[in-house]
């Protein structure tokens, strides 16, 4: 940076101040003690040591000088004019913590399988300490300066990006350059920036991050996020929940998927056999009634608790999913199993209280609405069951210990749920609604057995041995 004043003596003074390297270069004369001397390249390799050894200690160091001009007179000044034949003044080196946060927010994004790079302007010996200082800079990787960058083709950097940590002495306009290249290698790059020089790399990364504070509003317009604060921490946090809200999505689709394949099955296949044998021998287990109940009730308030779960305690130790990788990725078995058990369950359930143990086999109304409320009350309860299986994809509810109480919402809306349903049953009101009648202590029995499959064999099927080792 180079800035030209007024001399209140006489003509024009020039400040420069930049990299030791670059402003050394352009020095003729050096001030020791008030006079202008001539400067030697043995002096000059002795300030370049002295950056060194300030850049090695994890200093940020600038180099000042000056210069007098006359008085402008026709031709304006240009950087040959201002910026030769320099007098070196000194170094200022200048301490730049890396916050207390950085260390463990590096380490989490690290654990997460995300791969953090510096990017900076300045002096190699500098990035390197301050990336080690953050665990950012392991052993085997490696570190560049733009320098060494432009003497390398596209093909030579692209064999080499993926082990390069630090970037040192580097231009906006090689940030481009590194985003492409990590690109080209399958990488998803998040690129951050605040000046208008990276508004470029930050377009073409995949998600471009502006700083809130210091980003200039090309950089906002170009970006697709703006981080208030500036702290590299919030972009970690920002992923865990970003994670947190994903896996809960999940968790939602997964459980209403799951819980409502099977009243198609049972209603298809009785309707099926019912055209073929009569409507009395094979009647529909569920009206249309129950199965809106189920769907709305049953359903509804546990899914939506599972919106707002707690997040797991390996979120941020898993590798990121593929990016081709659907919401319904890794569901199939899942899905099948629950169809499976609670298809069974309800048919099952029907069919004793049906043809095995009719409630009076003088009274066939009375045998097919006690049928009907056991199926009901089963299907319903299953569902309310088989959802705590549904609050992690690599736990079951048991190996989940305490865990599994965490969140009060879910845990109040999955009871109120279950009142309801058992409500509906035994309450005068509702029972003429939907066509039920009240249980007995054994049918209830019977009943909350079969529906427990949910909670007891459904996760010993899905997981097998693999819910031991959890355990």
């Amino acid at each position: 940076m180079t800035t030209i004043h007024k001399n209140p003596e006489k003509g024009l003074v020039v400040f420069v101040k930049g990299a030791p390297e670059v402003i050394v270069e352009r020095c003729t004369f050096s001030f020791v003690n008030g006079n202008e001397r001539k400067l030697t390249k043995e002096q000059k390799k002795e300030i370049l040591s002295i950056n060194e050894s300030l850049a090695g200690n994890a200093l940020r160091v600038l180099a000042m000088a000056y210069k007098n001009l006359p008085a402008k007179t026709h031709q304006p000044y240009t950087s040959e004019t201002a910026e030769e034949n320099l007098v070196f003044m000194g170094l200022v080196g200048m301490i730049d913590p890396p916050r207390k946060e950085a260390v463990e927010a590096n380490r989490k994004s690290r654990q997460a399988g995300i791969k953090t790079v510096m990017i900076t302007g300045d002096h190699k010996l500098t990035a390197v300490a301050i990336a080690k200082e953050v665990e950012m800079l392991r052993e085997g990787d490696l570190s560049l300066t733009g320098a060494e960058l432009e003497e390398m083709s596209d093909k030579e950097f692209e064999k080499i990006v993926e082990n390069v940590a630090v970037y040192a002495r580097v231009s906006p306009e090689h940030k481009l350059r590194i985003v492409k290249a990590l690109k080209a290698k399958g990488n998803i790059v998040a690129m951050t920036g605040d000046g208008v020089n990276d508004a470029p790399a930050i377009k073409a990364s995949d998600v471009g991050v502006a700083m809130g504070i210091t980003g200039t509003d090309v950089t906002k317009e170009a970006s697709d996020l703006v981080l208030i604060d500036d702290n590299f921490a919030t972009i970690v946090k920002a992923v865990e929940q970003g994670r947190v809200i994903y896996d809960n999505i999940r968790k939602y689709v997964r459980f209403l998927i799951a819980a409502n394949f099977d009243e198609l099955l049972v209603i298809g296949l009785f309707a099926i056999l019912g055209s073929i044998f009569g409507s009395l021998l094979f009647p529909l287990p569920l009206t249309a009634a129950m199965i809106l109940f189920i769907n709305l009730v049953t359903d509804g308030l546990p899914a939506i608790a599972l919106g707002t779960d707690l997040p797991e305690g390996d979120v941020m130790e898993r590798p990121p999913r593929p990016p081709d990788a659907g919401i319904l990725h890794g569901m199939g078995r899942f899905v099948l199993v629950s169809f499976l058990l609670q298809s069974i369950g309800t048919i099952l359930t029907f069919s004793l209280f049906y043809y095995v143990f009719p409630a009076d086999p003088l009274d066939p109304e009375l045998t097919l609405r006690v049928a009907r409320t056991a199926a009901f009350l089963q299907a319903a309860l299953f569902e309310l069951f088989v959802v705590w299986n549904c609050r992690s994809e690599t736990r079951s509810v048991w190996s989940m210990g305490r865990d599994a109480f965490k969140n009060k919402f879910f845990v109040i809306a999955t009871l109120t749920a279950i009142a309801l349903t058992i409500g509906v049953v035994y309450i005068p009101i509702t029972q003429q609604l939907f066509g039920l009648e009240p249980l007995n202590l054994t049918q209830f029995a019977v009943v909350t057995l079969i529906s427990s499959w949910g909670l007891f064999v459904f996760p010993s099927l899905l997981m097998g041995k693999k819910l031991w080792r959890w355990e």
